[in-house]
């Protein structure tokens, strides 16, 4: 393979994943409502580390961007060298058009690539106006569902640099959103909204979401379901992550659980419904014995970073991350090459990665190899 000319236009969406820690389950549209709730920006951090990364191994690479916060400012950050092609507006309101005209203009500079910070809805934006430009994403939504993520910043800035120096091609995948209003009425419905071509490399490109629907899966949800409400009469709060397999526990205890939220149940009772990590760690506080218990994405493996944000770092070391239970349908686990954790946080990563026992019915349970996805790769 021949190596590329190196052009890369980058862009960033401010606002990405600041809805997840929150219980908002999405951002779009609710940029405010998330900061008014303490949410904290955190897609900045996340592209600046990829940047970095990749300023180590090929800082001749030239980047085409956006002003401020949409890119400038990380890569100003960096020793990478950059032209700033849009100036988006001075308000700092960055919308969906912004990302749209940045991405016409990189198309001017005849890029290779375009990377991006931020998620699904990022990525719609993207693909709807570079056609099969080859794109990839560094992960930074509440939700990323579509093919063209890598699994970590770090994963990111491995591909990009193998991109450009020609080591390895791009394949199509899809480009996938959920309905945000359904979404956060406790409704999945995705929709296909593009294909795109993304520079793939087995095991630092997550696989888009799949979920699982057969009657054996359902009989070995209630079999998990059965076994959990026997351990957890042991008076622990237990907080379930998002998920069909965690809502059967709780419907099972005769309880309605936020399907693609976060709850605490104890004693067979909802302690708190939807609850979002500051919700988290004011329980702690008073809560003496306190256990996770979350299920794997079907096809991507992550049990943590993706969709449970509210599931932070600083509630898993709190907790400890031996009071950490996973459960999976036998089907979906064998499926899954490994389980994934992308926390933000290196030391929590590191500290969960490894063989984990997995529930997989009742009384029932294999090892998993959990991997770091976001440990150094460069």
């Amino acid at each position: 393979m021949a190596k590329r000319s190196g052009k890369i236009g980058f862009i960033i969406n401010p606002i990405a994943g600041m809805g997840g820690s929150v219980g908002l389950k999405g951002t779009d549209g609710l940029a405010d409502d998330a900061a008014a709730r303490g949410a904290k920006p955190l897609a900045a951090a996340r592209a600046r580390l990829c940047l970095q990364l990749i300023s180590t191994a090929a800082e001749g690479l030239p980047f085409y961007t956006a002003s401020g916060e949409m890119g400038e400012r990380e890569l100003e950050k960096s020793s990478l060298s950059f032209e700033v092609v849009y100036r988006a507006r001075t308000d700092e309101r960055y919308s969906s058009q912004d990302t749209k005209q940045a991405c016409r203009l990189f198309l001017e500079q005849h890029v290779d690539l375009i990377l991006f910070c931020g998620g699904d809805g990022t990525a719609r934006d993207i693909a709807g106006v570079v056609d099969m430009l080859p794109m990839l994403g560094i992960p930074a939504g509440v939700k990323m569902h579509s093919g063209v993520f890598a699994i970590s910043p770090q994963a990111a800035a491995e591909l990009v640099i193998s991109y450009m120096n020609g080591e390895l091609e791009a394949r199509e995948t899809e480009i996938v959103d959920v309905d945000e209003e359904l979404y956060r009425a406790g409704e999945l419905q995705t929709r296909l909204y593009a294909i795109a071509r993304t520079p793939y490399r087995t095991a630092l490109v997550q696989e888009k979401k799949r979920i699982y629907s057969s009657r054996n899966e359902e009989e070995f949800k209630d079999q998990i379901a059965l076994f959990a409400t026997e351990f957890m009469r042991d008076g622990s709060a237990y907080i379930l992550g998002a998920g069909t397999t965690t809502a059967r526990i709780a419907e099972v205890l005769g309880l309605e659980k936020t399907l693609l939220g976060v709850d605490v149940i104890k004693n067979g009772k909802l302690l708190i419904k939807d609850a979002s990590e500051k919700d988290l760690l004011a329980m702690l506080e008073d809560e003496k014995a306190v256990k996770i218990i979350l299920s794997p994405i079907g096809a991507q493996g992550f049990i943590l970073g993706r969709g449970s944000q509210q599931i932070s770092a600083a509630v898993i070391k709190h907790i400890g991350e031996e009071n950490l239970i996973i459960v999976s349908t036998p089907h979906k686990l064998a499926e899954l090459p490994r389980l994934l954790v992308d926390t933000g946080d290196l030391q929590t990563d590191a500290a969960l990665a490894g063989r984990r026992l997995v529930v997989t019915g009742y009384r029932m349970a294999q090892r998993k190899e959990t991997a770091a996805a976001s440990m150094p790769r460069i």
